[in-house]
Parts: C-alpha cells; structure tokens; sequence
C-alpha cells in the first residue's frame, strides 16, 4: 500500500479519545535518574564510548538484541514482535564543548581536552540527553505495551551528530543492510522556543542544509607604508566578504531560503605588515539541494574574479575548501507521514498540545536517514522544553529564551520527557498497526 493510501486510512482509524498509554511512576523515576545521569556525564562527538554502554545495557535489560560500535559507538538494538512492519526510532548521543552555566544542581561539571589540546567543558547543551531518555523511555512502555502492536522496533542511538558525521558512518557500516530496513522512521529534537507539555510539527523541509567552507585568500605581502607594491589580501578578503552577500540577494531565487555567514576573518600579524594571505570562515544554510550545489559554485566564481580583478596569477587564487564530511543534507519531512504522526500525537496528547511549526535553518543529520536509494519516509518533531511558566514569562515582556547550544539551556524535563515519551510510543504503535 502506497504511504499516501495508508495514510487517509490509518487516519481515519485513529481514535479520538486519549490514549491509555499511562507510564508508571516508577518507570518516569527511573527515566528522570537517567536522564540527570546522562546530562553529568557527556560525551563529545566520536567519545560517547561510555554513553553508548548505558544505552546498550538499558536496551538489553528490555530484552533487546543489541549490537555496538556502529559507525564509531553506535548501538542498535532489535526487537521482532511479531510480523509486521519495521520502526526505527532514532536519538542522537553527543554532547557540545560548551562550559554549562544553568546553575542546576545536577549541572555538568565534565572538562577534557579537545582534538586540540584545549581545556573545553562539556555539556547537552542541544538536548541529546533529553532524546536518549525519551528513546529509553518509548523503548520501555513498548515493551509494557507488546500486546498492542506487531513487527520490528529499531531503536538507534546515533554518535557524532553535531559534526555531521553520525549517520553517515552508520549507514555506511550497514544499519539499513546489516540489521533492518526500516519502514518508517521517527525521531524528536527538543526546542528551545516551545513550552514543555508540547509538540512541534514540519511538514516538508524541516531543518537546513548545512556546509562549512573554508576560504584562503592569497595576495602579495609587504611593508604597509607601501601599499602599491604589494597585493593586500585583507582589502581583497573584504571585498570578498561584501561580495558573498550577493549570493542570497542576487544569484539565488528570492523563492530559495538560503544562508551565507562568514564566521570568522583572521589574517595578518603587525600594523605595519601587509600580510600575504588572509582566511575565512564560512556557513552555508539551504534547503533545496540544487541551491547548496549553486552557492559553493558562486563563491568559487566570485572569489576568482576578485584574484582576477587585483592582477593576481592564477596559481593565487583563492583556495576554497568544503568540509564535504562535515556536510549535512536538509530535512525531508515526509508529508503523509507527517500527517500519520500528526494525528497520532493529538489522539494521545490532545489538539491544545500541537503546533505546527515553520522549518530553520539549523542542521541534524537525521535527514540521511530519508536519503537512502530506499527512500525511507522520515519524520524529526520538536518536543516543547521551556519550563511553562519562562516561556509564558518570554511571551509577556519579550524576555529572551536561552537557545540550542547555550550554556544556560535548561530543559524543563519533567515536564518534556513524559510528553516525549508517550507522543513517540503511541505514534510507533499506530505505525505498527497500520
């Protein structure tokens, strides 16, 4: 049956009440000391060796057939109940270095060295802790609940996300052909914009390609008392710099969302030293593929005729580098299965709870996971985390809300982990009994 089909009639066959999918207090307990546990202890991206234990042994005490060390420390865990269809629910496992200041008295207090050698904190200041518990949660009333569905459950804890490399390891080591093809997958991100209590929805593109670009301009250096013999490449990477505006406003369609930052230009050492190159930092944000594919053209165009212009040879160009393994494709939010979740949540959660939201332009490789020759219907939704009261607060005196990647960002847990967890058990359990 076509997606579309199953979708006018597994609608049609949803109820209208609320569900009777009640987690038991001790059950919740257990998820709130997980959680706390998980927020004390993370993980930056290609270290969650310790994480991906916890996981891994939640899931076999559920009595999950679980595998480890999946495209870095991936842990998937397998569960036949039956013939029926396959379900992959999907939480992401890597925290930020970021130094937490929430001042909660569960607050991480975790330091390590980077790749660099640098002294960073680490801290979920995106809500990785909140997914995981949330996936261990659904994992456990689904199991409570075995009587009520049939097929596969495929729960999937993913590494390295915030680098954009998880899923791509993952499927590359074989998660779709090693283990299951998945007939639909589910995942949830926190918000840091909805209250706690309450769900977001996407329908189509969701979240935003996302490319980081490194530029080096090149010029010919000297003394800056003679500029005239020399060619300046901090003049260069600033004309360069205003010329890449031009990308969104004049080259790419005004139909086409897109983004061009430059983060960060450094070049030069002494006020009186013309230096001979200068670098950039690049994001690039889209979502329509052939977008991204035209703003990395242009910038390689329009960094080349500003060399040009300046008389520069071509041997000193400018050198644009794509961080290609840092790539993230946007998010594809299959409609029908939009529509699926959409009703599923409102049956067990109530119409007062939804809201459909409009896409961002942040990144989640989450999207891969619909990018497969397979073409998986994928669907990612926001799980409300500000506390009611700060966000009703927000909304009357227009009080800034801590955002994703902050050190102050405090999810209101208690509150989102319960919702998180029966919006995802019963919408898994509609897809299993389509």
């Amino acid at each position: 049956m076509k997606l579309s089909a199953l979708c006018l009639s597994l609608v049609a066959a949803l109820p209208v009440v609320a569900s009777d999918i009640n987690i038991p207090s001790s059950d919740i307990d257990g998820i709130y000391k997980l959680y706390r546990h998980l927020h004390q202890t993370p993980e930056l991206s290609y270290h969650e060796e310790k994480t991906a234990k916890v996981l891994a042994e939640k899931l076999e005490a559920l009595g999950f057939t679980v595998t480890t060390n999946i495209g870095g420390h991936g842990v998937v865990g397998l569960f036949k109940n039956g013939e029926g269809p396959t379900v992959m629910i999907r939480a992401d496992t890597d925290a930020l270095p970021i130094v937490e200041e929430t001042g909660m008295d569960y607050a991480s207090k975790v330091k390590v060295k980077d790749k660099n050698g640098n002294m960073v904190g680490v801290m979920h200041g995106c809500g990785h802790d909140i997914h995981m518990s949330s996936m261990i949660g659904t994992a456990q009333q689904l199991m409570r609940n075995k009587d009520k569905w049939q097929g596969t459950l495929m729960m999937v804890a993913q590494p390295a996300e915030e680098v954009g490399a998880g899923a791509k390891h993952m499927l590359k080591d074989g998660l779709f052909s090693k283990f299951a093809l998945p007939d639909y997958v589910i995942g949830l991100h926190v918000s840091a914009s909805l209250p706690a209590g309450s769900v977001g929805l996407v329908s189509g593109y969701t979240l935003a390609n996302v490319d980081s670009v490194d530029i080096t301009v090149k010029g010919k250096g000297g003394h800056g008392a003679y500029p005239h013999t020399t060619v300046d490449p901090v003049v260069l990477a600033s004309r360069l710099v205003l010329a890449l505006q031009t990308i969104p406003s004049r080259e790419v369609s005004p139909l086409e969302p897109n983004v061009v930052t430059v983060g960060s230009i450094h070049g030069g050492s002494k006020h009186n030293i013309i230096s001979n190159e200068v670098k950039l930092q690049l994001t690039l944000r889209s979502y329509n593929p052939d977008v991204r594919d035209q703003q990395i053209a242009t910038i390689k165009r329009i960094a080349n005729g500003i060399a040009m212009s300046a008389g520069l040879p071509e041997e000193l160009y400018p050198e644009v580098f794509v961080h290609e393994e840092e790539s993230i494709p946007s998010t594809y939010n299959n409609p029908d299965l939009v529509t699926l979740v959409k009703s599923s949540i409102t049956s067990e959660l109530g119409q007062d709870k939804i809201v459909m939201s409009d896409p961002v332009m942040a990144g989640e490789d989450f999207g891969l996971y619909g990018r497969t020759q397979e073409n998986v219907p994928i669907t990612i939704f926001w799980l409300g985390g500000v506390a009611p009261d700060t966000y009703e607060q927000s909304q009357q005196n227009g009080t800034p809300l801590p955002s994703l990647h902050s050190s102050k960002f405090a999810p209101d847990y208690k509150v989102a982990l319960p919702t998180g967890i029966r919006a995802m058990t019963r919408t898994a359990i509609d897809l299993f009994n389509k």
